[in-house]
């Protein structure tokens, strides 16, 4: 089995002069639920090379087992320091796709033209697409194939209004996901704030914030599981 985790190159916080990224644990926890099932792992990012790490992400209070593994796993490390370009990826290659959050999705997979074609390829070709936390919002361009928004009557979930009020970061980002995600259709459900809650519409996989990165990344699993014994 080959997975794809496509991750943010964009580092800065709106205007703020802060920096953002990816979060960490939004990679790492998934990162392991796919290698623990044998999966071969394959990193992308828009400019390819080493993302941009939000540093919050790595904060004492933000890290987990999974976010210690990854950083003391040399091969993973150097994984993630070599990222593939987006744009030279193709979704004929792996049997799912899988997109961690961090702010930083907000401002550049949104408005990624080979993000928003490699969702639909995916779709199209019946596999699996997860999407944790903030990375929900870069659903926002993507079409299903009558042209009508993708989110439009799926059940789908993201970083909530109040989980971003609660970082404080309302008025910095360029969209809030739950928002949108209602804007373009979407039938949105939420779990209580920061708890884990995961939900899917067929091959389409959403997760509200980083508690959920473990349960959104087995989903495709189970569902390419399912459709390999069936």
């Amino acid at each position: 089995m080959k997975v794809l985790m496509v991750l943010t190159s964009h580092d800065q916080l709106g205007n703020t002069g802060r920096k953002t990224g990816f979060w960490l644990e939004e990679l790492a926890a998934p990162y392991y639920v796919f290698k623990d099932a044998g999966a071969e792992i394959v990193l992308a990012s828009p400019k390819g090379g080493q993302p941009p790490l939000d540093p919050k992400s790595n904060e004492p209070d933000f890290q987990t087992d999974d976010t210690r593994r990854f950083e003391a796993d040399a091969q993973a490390m150097a994984q993630l320091a070599a990222t593939v370009r987006l744009d030279s990826v193709n979704q004929a290659d792996f049997d799912t796709v899988f997109y961690p959050g961090g702010h930083g999705p907000l401002w550049d997979l949104a408005e990624d033209k080979h993000s928003i074609a490699l969702i639909e390829s995916f779709l199209a070709a019946r596999k699996p697409v997860a999407l944790v936390c903030h990375a929900p919002g870069v659903l926002r361009h993507v079409k299903q194939p009558d042209g009508r928004p993708l989110v439009e009557g799926k059940k789908v979930t993201g970083f909530t209004n109040t989980e971003e009020a609660a970082v404080e970061l309302t008025e910095v980002v360029p969209f809030l996901v739950e928002d949108e995600l209602k804007a373009k259709g979407g039938n949105f459900s939420r779990g209580d704030d920061w708890a884990a809650y995961v939900v899917s519409d067929d091959l389409l996989i959403t997760g509200q914030n980083p508690a959920s990165s473990t349960p959104a990344a087995e989903r495709p699993l189970e569902q390419l599981g399912a459709s390999k014994t069936s």
